[in-house]
């Protein structure tokens, strides 16, 4: 019997300054999985969107300025490695959704194969087939 390792335990947050826009395009050019969505109107208070392949992140609307926030990140400054089995589709289908080139699909000296963009709100995305090393 094999055993299953735990589910990723690691969940990048940001920011958008339309955040239901960004879910929208997170959805539909990469593929995430808009798992819970929790808004007051147009104000994202929470949402969190997992990957096909374990993990994903949490995003929420921007703030007004405040300096008592406790989070205060800012958006499009956002930037994240995400593990893809199909990095050549999934090329294709960020383009055919608008997601802006920053580094076209290249293989690594690594054994990675590999792509970069950025999102409508100017994250950075890096897809590619690198898992990591081996823990040892």
């Amino acid at each position: 019997m094999t055993a299953v390792p735990p589910p990723p335990q690691v969940w990048p947050t940001l920011r958008a300054r339309d955040a239901r826009a960004l879910i929208a395009f997170l959805v539909e050019a990469f593929g995430f999985e808009a798992t819970a969505v929790h808004a007051d109107g147009d104000l994202v208070q929470h949402a969190q969107l997992s990957w096909p392949l374990g993990g994903g992140i949490m995003l929420g609307s921007a703030r007004d300025e405040d300096p008592d926030d406790p989070w205060p990140l800012h958006p499009g400054s956002f930037g994240a490695y995400v593990v893809t089995d199909d990095p050549d589709a999934l090329f294709a289908r960020a383009v055919a959704h608008g997601a802006e080139v920053t580094s076209p699909l290249h293989d690594t000296d690594y054994g990675s194969r590999d792509f970069a963009v950025r999102d409508p709100e100017g994250n950075r995305w890096s897809f590619g087939t690198y898992r990591g090393e081996p823990r040892g």
